[in-house]
């Protein structure tokens, strides 16, 4: 059975972004550029997805876990208003202080909002224990973010043993109650089939749900399954729109499938030069894939005005990330010198390493 590689949204497995096919047919004297398809996924495998600093906490270096999103609470708990509003703008000695009080009167939101300062060393010293048992507190008390966040701790092992048995419960209990993040990842663990047993179908299911909340992660890796036919027929027009989805919302190996899709008229209305400016976009994004194609439609004008310099300058950056092109090498080789210095200036330049 064909998988697609999709991309982790938090801290389960490990995996490399997923390629995409350019069938770009260049003129006769040239080359054609190397067709790279989606590879099915290896069963140990998704991209780490880490958190951001402030106003909002995503990429937290390691060994941290992605911050959990916490809503906005009603307007009738001006207290925990006053949390979170401390939150968003990034003073967490504040969120910290006004949180404790609000969960020592027994509120889950400020409850799971201690597990996050915690657990991200936000305005406190991190401390895995701690914030477990507030995930934990929050979660007895029915938050679906906390049980999110409290799965993953148990899946990781911080904070205590790992147990994934009780982390899949959690995963399970949150997704049911609507956390698009929970769905997400417990139809990786379907997918990959190690922790649970592989059940494709399942996992289609629980990625739609994330991708009808609006988690682009998931919007990409549905549209992978549409695109291949696994757990779902194939619907390359379905594909598509999931794949414009979750580019609207910059998720890169979207952007790079659905201006590809776009440049070749697969599900959706043929469109190059809104092709070129979405991998153009995707390339400054620092996507390699995008810039080896950006590169071949740069070189050989298509789809765009023919620019040899800054198309070479695309291909010198995609290889040094691993996108090499033997094609493209050939063709810098038969530059003019002048040319060639040009092409390598720029790419220092756009490196930062001039």
């Amino acid at each position: 059975m064909k998988l697609p590689r999709i991309t982790l949204l938090a801290t389960l497995l490990l995996t490399a972004p997923a390629a995409a096919q350019l069938q770009i047919a260049p003129p006769v004297t040239t080359p054609s550029a190397p067709a790279e398809k989606l590879k099915p996924k290896p069963p140990a495998a998704a991209k780490k997805k880490e958190a951001a600093p402030a106003p909002k906490p995503s990429a937290s270096p390691k060994p941290a876990l992605p911050a959990t999103v916490i809503p906005a609470p009603a307007t009738d708990t001006p207290g925990v208003d006053l949390v979170y509003g401390a939150y968003q703008r990034g003073q967490y000695k504040t969120a910290f202080e006004l949180a404790t009080e609000r969960a020592k009167a027994g509120d889950p939101k400020a409850m799971t909002m201690l597990g996050e300062l915690y657990s991200n060393a936000m305005g406190i010293r991190r401390d895995y224990a701690k914030a477990l048992e507030w995930y934990k507190r929050a979660s007895d008390a029915g938050d679906r973010e906390a049980m999110f966040a409290q799965a993953m701790l148990r899946m990781s092992g911080r904070g205590g043993p790992v147990d994934k048995g009780e982390a899949v419960k959690l995963m399970a209990s949150s997704a049911k109650l609507g956390e698009p993040k929970a769905a997400y990842n417990l139809a990786l663990l379907y997918l990959d089939g190690q922790t649970l047993p592989q059940d494709v179908k399942r996992s289609a299911e629980l990625l739609r749900q994330a991708a009808d909340a609006g988690l682009p992660e998931a919007q990409y890796a549905l549209a992978t399954f549409y695109k291949e036919g696994t757990g779902v027929p194939k619907d390359a027009e379905r594909a598509v729109r999931l794949l414009q989805a979750a580019s609207l919302a910059d998720n890169v190996d979207a952007e790079v499938e659905y201006a590809i899709a776009m440049f070749n008229g697969t599900g959706t209305p043929k469109n190059q030069p809104a092709a070129v400016a979405l991998l153009r976009k995707a390339s400054r994004q620092g996507s390699a894939i995008a810039q080896n194609r950006l590169a071949w439609v740069l070189i050989n004008g298509m789809g765009a005005t023919a620019d040899k310099i800054e198309g070479f300058k695309w291909h010198l950056v995609a290889k040094t990330a691993g996108k090499g092109d033997p094609d493209l090498d050939k063709q810098f080789s038969d530059l003019p010198a002048e040319d060639r210095a040009k092409a390598e200036a720029a790419a220092r330049k756009w490196l930062g390493t001039k």
